[in-house]
């Protein structure tokens, strides 16, 4: 995969890496800390709040959203991961980030859990734009991805998915740069060190 990559280019490696291993992933049990990111966000949100999760895997975390009170859809480029989703009795669609056909400010939250991550750097200003106009004025982010150390993009090298995945990652320098640019408010930006080498950064944001 070239490093000027375009989101049309990995989006079919993608799905197939993700609709192959969506039974495993749905099994997987998420770590300790991607709960407590996510009872934060949930926090900052009143009951009843319509969110979206973009990515939404198998719907776990959209499982749990729905169960505390919001009403959730879910959206993933996987339709095997979507099939899951269903399976929990979540509204879910097959829809990828540049195609979310939903009414404008039509949601007070979007959740997007190492999704964006797969987005080359080149079109994310056009992900990020399509994710604002979703929203109501005043709506909230959740934006979570690996990343930190340096600029770099391409497949995963060792991905036990196949293909492997394309990734990109950022310093907190350009996160901060590509989302401020995009109209969003940082309302809360953290990075955590998650174990393993990685590093997570945590970002709250709110339209204008």
């Amino acid at each position: 995969m070239p490093l000027d990559a375009r989101y049309d280019d990995v989006l079919g490696p993608l799905r197939s890496a993700y609709d192959g291993r969506a039974a495993w992933r749905d099994q997987h049990a998420k770590e300790s800390w991607k709960l407590a990111e996510r009872q934060a966000f949930r926090s900052l949100l009143a009951p009843g709040a319509r969110l979206l999760e973009v990515g939404a895997g198998t719907g776990q975390d959209s499982a749990y959203f729905q169960a505390s009170g919001l009403a959730v859809v879910a959206a993933d480029l996987s339709p095997a991961m979507v099939a899951h989703c269903r399976a929990k009795g979540i509204e879910a669609h097959v829809m990828d980030f540049l195609h979310l056909e939903f009414p404008p400010a039509s949601f007070d939250a979007v959740y997007a859990l190492n999704c964006l991550l797969h987005v080359p750097n080149r079109d994310l200003p056009a992900v990020l734009s399509a994710i604002r106009a979703l929203l109501r004025p005043g709506g909230l982010v959740f934006i979570g991805v690996y990343g930190g150390q340096e600029n770099a993009e391409g497949p995963l090298e060792g991905d036990e998915h196949v293909p492997p995945r394309f990734f990109s990652w950022r310093t907190d320098a350009l996160l901060l740069e590509l989302v401020t640019e995009a109209g969003f408010e940082v309302v809360d930006f953290h990075p955590l060190e998650v174990g393993e080498g990685r590093r997570f950064q945590s970002l709250t944001l709110r339209a204008p």
